[in-house]
């Protein structure tokens, strides 16, 4: 909506998710106390790094994309640090479980069964031996209504404006660089907690890598649904995520069935996840240049007639 494109950065959200995680796992806090005890320490951490996401992509204008990209792997390095040197020596670790043996870091998979799929068997109902989490499923309602809601609001107009254009939303009064910043932070938000809601289904964090592919998944799944650069919906979330699941079980099987290996199919998908992206970036640059090209043209149109 800001104009920023796809936020590869929102690793960092997923990060401060997993802080959380970690630090509820030390403290012994589980249930739907850890969960929420998780979701509230990673919340002003993931608004942090979201206002220093932001601050640098305002510096990178039309380069976004890219620069959220690096600005993962470069935090990835400051959480790498933290996580494998900082705990247990500077920050104290009680639960010495999840310590490495050498005293201090934490182990490479984090056991999360005291929050383990709290939310899914928290409002279970069976439909002809079909597990349904409602509770999970109200949450994504929740979610997408916040969504519907949030751009009739002030601050989703203005959103709209600056990603349309700068130059006018900055003549009519809407602090544009806020307004980047501010999208930034909501959207390292948000996968903050969608990365505490992924890893409590899983029952179990890999603590130096869980969130590496977070914002690749995020944006091929919403590619594949049907979304541009500049424009997307909850019905090409939805599509898209069904989409991608589909092919994490076809593509296997047929590797599986045309080349007697299911791991040439998971090259395939990797193939193809990447593929999409990358499609998608051509396209997007290819109509900035003729939008581009055709401006140009109508500028000297004018001036001749002028």
């Amino acid at each position: 909506m800001a104009g920023m494109g796809i936020n590869f950065g929102m690793v960092l959200g997923a990060m401060a998710g997993q802080i959380g995680l970690i630090f509820a796992m030390d403290w012994g806090i589980g249930g739907m106390q850890g969960l929420g005890f998780a979701a509230l320490l990673g919340l002003p951490v993931s608004i942090l790094l979201g206002w220093i996401a932001g601050s640098i992509l305002n510096h990178a204008r039309g380069r976004e994309m890219v620069t959220s990209y690096i600005l993962g792997f470069f935090f990835n390095g400051i959480y790498q640090f933290v996580v494998l040197y900082l705990f247990g020596s500077v920050i104290p670790l009680h639960n010495r479980a999840i310590a490495l043996s050498r005293g201090f870091g934490v182990r490479n998979t984090l056991n999360l069964e005291p929050v383990r799929q709290v939310l899914d068997n928290a409002c279970l109902v069976k439909i002809a031996g079909v597990r349904l989490p409602m509770l999970s499923y109200a949450i994504i309602v929740v979610l997408c209504v916040f969504i519907v809601w949030f751009k009739k609001t002030k601050l989703g107009q203005d959103m709209r404006a600056v990603g349309q254009n700068q130059h006018v939303s900055n003549a009519a009064g809407i602090p544009v660089e806020k307004t980047r910043i501010l999208s930034i932070v909501i959207s390292t938000v948000l996968a903050c907690f969608g990365q505490i809601i992924f890893l409590q289904n899983m029952g179990n964090m890999n603590t130096y890598n869980a969130h590496d592919q977070t914002g690749f998944f995020a944006a091929a799944a919403i590619l594949v649904g049907g979304a541009s650069l500049t424009k997307a919906s909850i019905p090409n979330v939805f599509a898209g995520v069904l989409l991608l699941h589909l092919m994490y079980i076809v593509v296997p099987m047929a590797g599986q069935n045309l080349f007697g290996s299911a791991n040439i199919g998971e090259y395939f998908r990797q193939f193809i996840g990447y593929g999409v992206i990358a499609l998608s970036l051509v396209i997007h640059a290819w109509r900035s240049r003729r939008e581009a090209e055709k401006a140009r043209a109508l500028l000297r149109s004018e001036g001749e007639e002028a």
